[in-house]
């Protein structure tokens, strides 16, 4: 191992490398491409001027998101070690101390959480791959499909069952390592996910109300367009990127020195994007060809409102199990990526075999599921923190360790790391693409970091 300062020979990853520019970009693709995407963007589109907002939407994911992207893969390719390791070696490297690993900590830390209620989620579309295969949705009225839900959620059975398999899928892939496990599983899913997404998208053309969910979700409208509009844009521009919580920088440790990082970066935020923006043109005509509402998200408009247009619509037999398998693919990518960290770690601090490792993580993974499994039953009636354990976890993730691993990483990189390193490593030592991402990173990121996390936590309530 070297010092990896600029000319001197480079450390090299202890996990295997990404076997091409592609297939790294599918990998953080399918890293940052979630239920979020899916459940979220369309409907805070929709509901804050259409058009209007996915224009600042844009300014925000390449002015906010892209800069803090570039930053958390450069770190990662500079240190190639687990997020841990990679701040505190680069820590002693850039600043003489060691305790920017803590910035590493509380990212494995804030995505081993995340995958702690996101997989007992995930397991829930699974069984309704299964429900939509079986007809459950033909025919069924909204109290039905909400009791439908109601009894999966509240039999700790049943969901510790698609908890035990997402989790069980999960971990199998993650301890074949990066190019058995990881790589395969990204080359297979997420081009999946854009086939599965084409077509239903090819139906919602011919729903006869095409044109009206495009309205729903385009349609400029400025006066709507208000702060915290703005507010909601610069959140969702952060969040959807799955930046500041190691995985992003875990999988940079593992790019080829000859890749760019600028116009990987810039591929992974397009793709990302306009995943996004096909979700909504998938789902807001089936919505507005059924009659039903396009005013909900999350839980209700997935588990709730699509189910009931599948079982009214013609081909929803086919095309509702097509969409929740596209769910599954974007939930277990996602999966992978936030388990990848938390791995990476063990066998490096351990010495264990990345399987061993893999088990390891995710044993405690899935005892720590049960949190939110019972979140829904046999715990719901209890208050704690925020609400329930599952509410107490979300909020801790997502709206304090999550922000604040996004800003530390980006002041690390725009204002701890020398610029012989950041332009190595970009390889950009004058270009103007270099200065660009060099005033993002030490003044614009940070402040709109600040100001989605002050927002998250309540500030500007």
């Amino acid at each position: 191992m070297t010092d990896g300062t600029s000319g001197g020979e480079r450390r090299t990853s202890l996990h295997g490398f990404w076997s091409s520019r592609f297939t790294f970009i599918l990998a953080v693709t399918g890293a940052a491409v979630g239920l979020g995407n899916i459940w979220k963007f369309p409907y805070i589109a929709g509901q804050n001027g259409g058009g209007a907002f996915v224009l600042v939407y844009l300014l925000c994911v390449f002015g906010i998101g892209l800069p803090i992207m570039m930053s958390e893969i450069l770190i990662g390719r500079r240190g190639r070690r687990n997020p841990i390791a990679t701040m505190q070696l680069l820590g002693e490297e850039e600043s003489g101390s060691r305790a920017w690993g803590l910035v590493g900590v509380m990212g494995v830390m804030g995505g081993f959480l995340i995958l702690s209620y996101y997989s007992v989620i995930a397991g829930w579309t699974m069984a309704y791959v299964v429900k939509a295969l079986s007809g459950a949705f033909a025919g069924a009225s909204p109290e039905a499909l909400s009791d439908q839900l109601d009894g999966l959620r509240g039999s700790v059975l049943q969901s510790g069952f698609w908890h035990t398999l997402f989790m069980g899928i999960t971990v199998s892939l993650v301890a074949l390592g990066v190019e058995r496990g990881l790589e395969r599983a990204v080359t297979f899913m997420v081009p999946a996910l854009v086939v599965i997404m084409l077509i239903l998208l090819g139906y919602s053309v011919t729903s006869g109300q095409f044109g009206a969910g495009l309205e729903f979700m385009f349609q400029p409208d400025f006066s709507r367009l208000t702060g915290d509009s703005i507010l909601a844009a610069m959140g969702q521009a952060f969040f959807t990127l799955s930046v500041g919580m190691g995985s992003v920088m875990a999988y940079g440790a593992y790019l080829p020195q000859e890749t760019s990082i600028t116009r990987t970066s810039i591929a992974v935020v397009s793709a990302d994007t306009a995943i996004a923006i096909l979700a909504g043109m998938v789902i807001f005509p089936i919505i507005l060809s059924n009659g039903l509402d396009p005013t909900q998200a999350g839980m209700g408009l997935i588990f709730k409102t699509l189910p009931l247009a599948f079982g009214t619509m013609t081909g929803g037999v086919v095309f509702g199990p097509l969409f929740f398998l596209l769910l599954g693919f974007a939930a277990l990518t996602s999966a992978i990526s936030l388990m990848e960290p938390a791995v990476a770690w063990v066998v490096e601090r351990w010495h264990i075999s990345r399987a061993s490792a893999a088990i390891t993580v995710g044993s405690v993974v899935y005892i720590l599921g049960f949190a939110t499994v019972l979140s829904f039953n046999v715990l719901s009636g209890f208050t704690f923190w925020q609400g329930t354990l599952f509410a107490d976890i979300d909020y801790l993730t997502a709206n304090i360790m999550l922000p604040l691993g996004g800003l530390f990483i980006t002041v690390f990189a725009g204002w701890v790391m020398c610029r012989n390193s950041t332009a190595d490593e970009l390889d950009e030592h004058a270009g103007p693409t270099y200065r660009i991402w060099r005033f993002l990173a030490q003044y614009i990121a940070p402040a709109a970091v600040v100001v989605v996390f002050l927002n998250s936590i309540g500030v500007f309530d």
